[in-house]
């Protein structure tokens, strides 16, 4: 049977029987595969070093005639080694992979990938706010799916205007003037950043987000909460 290489970071991992392991990985163009890993509990296995968590691997498989291939060999090409020395952000790397292996079908667009690599790599670096990278995360993975925020204009299709203040409507993905609304120009300005073709590194670069990363890191999760599987 023909193998196959790819680049993969390992979403989930199963034991199964005595040593083996099923991996659940995430790839740039074989879409998500579920791999046997024989052996892999062994104390000797060349396999158990390249399917790391927080990592993006090299893998060689081959595909099985049901929905689950055979792991051939595996190795590391990136550790993201730093985001384990955090605790709290190795438990947003953890939320991050649990959403992503849950709101993607046998074959995500390669852009999936991408998302999650720019997210462990932003984890990896203490000097990006871990908001950010949540928000960020959520804002591209709404984005995707095709339900970004309507960023240009109210559900009432209105221009939205810097001097005013608004509510978020969910059931529209827009925004709702209000006099007492609680976002503002800012937020929106913000919001069309975390959309953008930037990385979390880029956005992190810009001045006095820490206040509307900390207000809008909810309403992100609300959103994703209701638009995507998790």
């Amino acid at each position: 049977m023909k193998r196959l290489q790819t680049k993969g970071i390992i979403l989930s991992r199963t034991d199964y029987g005595e040593a083996d392991r099923i991996v659940t990985v995430l790839t740039p163009g074989e879409g998500k595969l579920r791999l046997m890993a024989r052996g892999v509990r062994k104390p000797k296995s060349k396999l158990a070093g390249g399917i790391e968590l927080f990592s993006v691997s090299d893998l060689t498989f081959i595909r099985g005639r049901g929905e689950i291939g055979t792991l051939i060999s595996s190795r590391l090409d990136t550790h993201y080694e730093a985001i384990v020395q955090d605790i709290a952000r190795v438990q947003l790397g953890y939320d991050l992979i649990k959403t992503l292996n849950k709101a993607t079908e046998d074959e995500p667009e390669p852009e999936y990938f991408e998302i999650l690599r720019e997210a462990l790599e932003a984890l990896n670096d203490p000097k990006i706010d871990q908001r950010l990278i949540g928000a960020w995360s959520g804002a591209q993975l709404l984005k995707l799916a095709g339900h970004a925020p309507n960023l240009r204009t109210t559900a009432e299709g209105e221009a939205l205007t810097e001097d005013a203040t608004y509510n978020f409507d969910l059931d529209n993905m827009a925004f709702a003037p209000h006099a007492q609304g609680s976002l503002n120009a800012g937020h929106i300005k913000t919001l069309r950043l975390l959309c953008s073709d930037h990385t979390p590194g880029d956005i992190n670069k810009v001045q006095d987000l820490n206040v509307l990363l900390e207000e809008l890191s909810p309403l992100v999760r609300v959103m994703l909460s209701t638009h995507i599987r998790s």
